[in-house]
């Protein structure tokens, strides 16, 4: 994005700060030039595009909105020249990594049926608040996802750090490492309404399984990759989720959307008086400071004010 700095930005523009890169973090600006780190989502995705913010802070609306199509030809014309593409190479991994993932796998089975074996013999030490049962859920889902953070770190380690595919995670543009690691490595537990799965036939989740096992695959862990391809009864469990997803998106648009104007309504009296306090219709007073810290959002950078580029902004101006 060096190309952005060079052709886009004006030569009196100077700005600075963080990417999500680790080996560049430090993102400098200086007479519309980059100096220094690359430009990721966090200085152009939306919401958190601080670049964005403040070009359409120092140079109006227009301007910005004339930057962002520019961006949006220039990124397109860099493409046609260069490619960028995911490739099935992406999610290859050595033996020795594969091997690394089996023993992961292999403990937290052994774990988890020593989870079951206690809990079966009621030694099993119970969590303050939960049943036997819930303590045995929790326990074994603390086990089964640190298998599947443990393999997402061997599948990081083992992949070619400049991929495609890392690249477009790191960068922010679409995807994350937990995406590759499910397609490399292992997709993990697959949780309904924040617990295992456990309802679907008489005290079985699927046919194939014995009535009363509490077993990961039994339960909804699928130990397979995406790219070597689900088992059957992996494939369903997936399919649960995905429709419950679904489901929860469909029903949670109009309940939010319900929430947001009644508290619309509630809050609509409210109002900034001259003296710096917040009051109601009534003028009495709700809060002495707006926000408790009296900062605009709209004006700060995530509710917080960066000082060091107010002071340095205002160096600018010769204020």
């Amino acid at each position: 994005m060096r190309y952005l700095a060079i052709t886009l930005l004006p030569e009196n523009f100077n700005f600075s700060g963080r990417s999500k890169s680790r080996e560049e973090p430090e993102v400098v600006i200086k007479g519309g030039k980059l100096v220094s780190g690359v430009m990721d989502k966090n200085n152009l995705g939306e919401g958190s595009g601080l670049l964005l913010r403040n070009l359409h802070k120092k140079y109006g609306r227009q301007f910005a909105l004339d930057t962002l199509g520019k961006m949006f030809k220039l990124g397109i014309a860099l493409l046609m020249k260069r490619g960028f593409t995911t490739a099935l190479s992406d999610t290859d991994l050595p033996g020795e990594a594969k091997a690394a993932i089996k023993a992961v796998f292999e403990k937290a089975e052994q774990d988890v049926a020593e989870l079951i074996s206690q809990y079966n013999s009621g030694q099993l030490d119970i969590l303050p608040g939960r049943t036997l049962k819930e303590t045995l859920e929790l326990k074994i889902l603390e086990v089964l996802n640190k298998a599947r953070d443990e393999t997402g770190k061997i599948v990081a380690m083992n992949v070619e750090s400049y991929s495609h595919t890392i690249v477009m995670a790191i960068s922010g543009a679409r995807g994350t490492p937990l995406n590759l690691a499910q397609m490399a490595g292992c997709v993990g537990q697959q949780a309904l309404r924040g617990k295992r799965i456990e309802n679907g036939y008489y005290q079985r989740t699927l046919s194939c399984f014995k009535r009363d096992d509490l077993s990961p695959e039994a339960r909804g862990f699928i130990k397979s990759s995406f790219k070597a391809g689900l088992k059957p009864a992996e494939f369903f469990f997936q399919s649960i989720v995905g429709r419950d997803a679904l489901m929860d998106t469909a029903l949670r648009t109009p309940k939010s959307g319900y929430l947001y104007r009644r508290l619309a309504n509630a809050l609509q009296d409210l109002k900034v008086e001259y003296d710096g306090t917040v009051r109601d219709s009534g003028k009495r007073i709700v809060q002495f400071s707006y926000g408790e810290d009296g900062i605009d959002v709209s004006k700060s950078e995530g509710g917080v004010l960066n000082i060091k580029r107010v002071a340095s902004e205002a160096l600018e101006r010769g204020e």
